[in-house]
This record gives C-alpha cells, structure tokens and sequence, in this order.
C-alpha cells in the first residue's frame, strides 16, 4: 500500500509539474519541449525529423492511446513504463496499427521533468505472427 501511494505521488508530481511548467509559458516552441532520444531519433533535430516523417506517413490518421502509467524513482530521477495502443481512424472500423509498451528514463531539471530517452517495446504475436 506504501509503495502504491509513492508511485501515485511520484507521478501526481510529474503532471503538476508538467502543467506548471506549461501554463507558467505564454507559448512554447519546438525549442522548448524536443530533446532527448526516442528509438533511434537523437536531440531535437532527429526528434523533429522522426515526427514530421510519421506524421506525413500517417495522413494524420493516426491516435495514440496511453495508459497504466507506471513510475519508480533512480538515483538518476526516475524511470517509468506506459502502454501504448496506436489506431488508425482514419478506416471503419478503425483499426489498431500497433500495441506496446514505453519504457522511459526521465530526468528532473531546473525547467522540471524531462524525457531523457523513450524506448517502444511492440508487442508480437506468441506464435510468431502465423
């Protein structure tokens, strides 16, 4: 139950802390939130790259879904795992393109708390997708 209610804690601090940093701006800009690393994309230009490209691949059809947040705390700050559903709805019925796991490493700064890497696990099919 401890253990339950830090988690619960550590992650009700990172949202506020995320939406202070967010209203304490009166705009933001890629410059603001795009760094660190994401698969194979690095820093702000890989991470503007990779986007644009997914964007233009999914013809903004494209939904992610996230949920059962999980955050422990590093020595570094702070580790968490999310899952992920991707849909395209842009067919009927929409469709899951992909499902998975995030396994994140973030970082506490003087701007708050960032990403500083996220890595997608996919899930597979057990029998090897026959």
């Amino acid at each position: 139950m401890r253990r339950a209610r830090r988690i619960l804690t550590v992650v009700a601090v990172m949202v506020l802390a995320m939406v202070g940093t967010a209203s304490a701006q009166t705009a933001l800009s890629a410059q603001d939130v795009t760094d660190g690393v994401f698969g194979n994309s690095e820093g702000r230009a890989g991470l503007v790259q990779f986007a644009e490209g997914f964007h233009a691949q999914q013809d903004g059809h494209a939904r992610h879904w996230n949920n059962n947040v999980h955050v422990t705390s590093t020595a570094e700050g702070a580790e968490g795992t999310t899952y992920l559903q991707l849909w395209n709805v842009g067919v009927r019925p929409q469709t899951i393109i992909v499902t998975g796991i995030y396994h994140d490493t973030l970082v506490k700064t003087a701007d708050g708390w960032r990403f500083k890497t996220r890595r997608v696990e996919v899930d597979r099919p057990a029998d090897g997708g026959q």
